[in-house]
């Protein structure tokens, strides 16, 4: 399961999905988290359609979006293109903490949400 952080810093969830420049991909495996890579998306896109598109696009393979802020009609697009939006309680959350707390939810509980990407990522599955 992969998550996508919007971020300015690769430490603290700080950037509002539509004007963030870079997000950062992490990994979470079965005890323990992996940064992938850094996803940029300097293009800036004056329509604000074209500009969320871009984004999603920029997002790559991430099953879920953490982002500080997001709005509205960004929030659709995001889960239309089936990612799951998070959006973080606290600001300037640090992503270590939100990527343990989704740990331990993935081995304790996972909600159904997180179920469903599990599932798909399992090694079982052949579709």
């Amino acid at each position: 399961m992969k998550i996508a952080f919007a971020s300015t810093d690769n430490i603290h969830v700080n950037d509002h999905f539509g004007w963030c420049k870079c997000f950062y991909l992490y990994e979470l495996q079965e005890d323990s988290f992996v940064f992938l890579k850094a996803l940029e998306s300097p293009n800036e896109i004056a329509e604000e359609g074209d500009k969320l598109a871009y984004k999603i696009e920029c997002l790559e393979d991430a099953n879920i979006l953490c982002a500080s802020h997001i709005g509205p009609r960004a929030s659709l697009m995001v889960k239309g293109s089936g990612i799951f939006v998070l959006k973080s309680e606290k600001e300037n959350e640090r992503i270590d903490t939100l990527l343990n707390t989704l740990l331990t939810l993935k081995n304790s509980n996972p909600p159904l949400w997180m179920q469903r990407f599990l599932h798909a990522a399992s090694p079982h599955n052949h579709s």
